[in-house]
């Protein structure tokens, strides 16, 4: 893990892995470099040992601001891009890298979250968010549609009413609103943000991992599913889970009155 960046920062401690987006100068937005120092943390990150909870935040006074568009040319004149590439092969792997890690994740929103931004952070397990923080789904204003999952996570957290509304006039979304719609877990004061965070996560990190996954599974496959078919994935779970080392400890702990000591499996 002790991997040297120049766009982001590892930390791990107490089982936690920290990952801080960090160009503050740019409010945290993405390079071809930074995505590619992003795809290295994570990949540190899932074959870690050690590592049981992810939080992921960024540096100085925003959390990310999507796309850096002076990393790519756009001239009127010139050749078009091609951003369904960049959507291939850099926005879509980090969305789906995030949803399949084998343990929680946490976002910790300290600023603005515009455009990708605001949909990386939907993409982790929970969103929290400082009390000064908020949420843009700017892509309309450059003749855009919401990515890095937003047409998803939108109408499902929010409702189609209120998707369309943020998606097609781009109005910002403050951090109490976010969390009195839906959109993220909590909102906390700005200097609690981290400490709440870190709390968590250490928590998190002592916990039934494997089954705070399944969870994340079965919970994101009812958007898509029969009752019948989520019943039927609840029974799998519970049996897979039921007989791991966890449910196990769990139950002994209960029972003794003392607090477990789970492993993850």
């Amino acid at each position: 893990m002790a991997q040297e960046f120049e766009t982001v920062r590892l930390e791990v401690a107490d089982g936690v892995a920290t990952l801080t987006l960090a160009r503050p100068d740019r409010l945290n937005s993405f390079t071809v470099q930074m995505h590619g120092e992003v795809h290295d943390a994570l990949n540190a990150v899932r074959a870690s040992t050690s590592v049981r909870c992810l939080v992921l935040t960024g540096a100085g006074r925003g959390f990310c601001a999507g796309q850096d568009l002076n990393d790519r040319a756009v001239d009127p004149g010139a050749v078009a891009v091609d951003l369904g590439e960049s959507i291939e092969h850099y926005y879509k792997p980090l969305v789906l890298t995030l949803r399949t890690l084998e343990m929680p994740t946490i976002a910790a929103v300290n600023g603005v979250a515009a455009g990708a931004g605001a949909n990386i952070a939907l993409a982790c397990d929970l969103v929290f968010a400082a009390r000064s923080a908020s949420f843009i789904q700017s892509f309309s204003k450059i003749g855009l549609v919401p990515d890095c999952g937003g047409t998803w996570w939108l109408p499902r957290l929010l409702g189609p009413a209120r998707a369309m509304g943020l998606a097609l006039t781009a109005e910002k979304l403050g951090a109490e609103q976010a969390e009195q719609w839906g959109l993220i877990w909590k909102c906390v004061d700005d200097d609690a943000l981290l400490p709440t965070v870190t709390a968590l996560a250490r928590q998190l990190a002592a916990g039934p991992t494997r089954g705070y996954v399944r969870t994340r599974q079965a919970i994101e496959a009812s958007a898509t599913v029969t009752l019948g078919a989520s019943l039927d994935l609840e029974r799998d779970f519970q049996r897979e889970l039921g007989h791991g080392a966890d449910y196990r400890e769990g139950v002994a702990a209960f029972m003794a009155k003392r607090t477990p000591q789970f492993k993850g499996h």
